[in-house]
């Protein structure tokens, strides 16, 4: 008996693997497309993309040059970056925020009674708040025990380190958070923050904050000007 039903078109099944293939090629690049979007507004929406702290980078490259000497382990910033805005206290146990110093240029450094480079190095932070610390300037150490609250104020007063002001942290939320945005890897840490609350460079280890390079740095950091860099 003669078989009259037609046998399937040898070409009908490639053209539909090639319509399926360039199908699914269209909406993989639309789902790139999608990614890609989605992906750079959260890009945008993260602190390092604040256009306020392009200054602050700025400031950085100007000052790269005197990056060296005592204070030649600080990293100048290449990306603009808002802090978080860090809570503390100080000595009577009021609420601090890195905030409430907008407006001057700031060390800000986290340091313990338990950490021997940061014991060492207060002494040079107090000398540079003696001799820069005002209106436009400030070392804001921030303690970061979380046990006995009066071992680091004994330890201060003990070491008659009297031109800084005492600020703490017993949670030490405050290295945690930094450490969020890649700012923390040890202590003692120490983040030159400009009057916008931005990075200017930053250090993980002590420094010689009272020496020659560490003043004339800062006080280049502070200015306006080129300072005859």
């Amino acid at each position: 008996m003669t078989n009259d039903k037609p046998g399937p078109s040898p070409a009908r099944p490639a053209r539909s693997r090639r319509t399926l293939l360039a199908a699914s090629a269209v909406a993989v690049v639309a789902a790139a497309g999608i990614a890609a979007v989605a992906f750079g507004g959260l890009l945008k929406g993260r602190p390092s993309g604040d256009q306020a702290c392009q200054a602050a980078v700025a400031t950085a490259k100007r000052i790269a040059p005197l990056i060296k000497g005592e204070v030649a382990a600080l990293t100048a910033a290449t990306v603009p970056l808002r802090l978080p805005d860090l809570a503390f206290e100080d000595a009577a146990g009021a609420s601090k925020k890195l905030s409430d110093f907008r407006g001057k240029t700031v060390l800000l450094n986290l340091w313990a009674t338990w950490c021997v480079p940061c014991r060492k190095e207060m002494p040079a932070l107090d000398g540079l708040q003696a001799r820069l610390g005002g209106d436009d300037f400030q070392v804001v150490a921030v303690n970061i025990d979380t046990r006995d609250p009066e071992k680091p104020k004994a330890f201060l007063s003990d070491a008659k380190l009297t031109q800084l002001a005492y600020f703490s942290d017993q949670k030490a939320k405050v290295f945690q958070d930094l450490k969020a945005v890649g700012r923390a890897l040890g202590m003692p840490t120490s983040v030159l923050v400009d009057s916008n609350g931005c990075e200017i460079a930053t250090i993980a280890g002590p420094a010689e904050w009272d020496s020659a390079d560490a003043v004339k740095l800062i006080q280049a950091a502070t200015s306006k000007a080129a300072a005859g860099l």
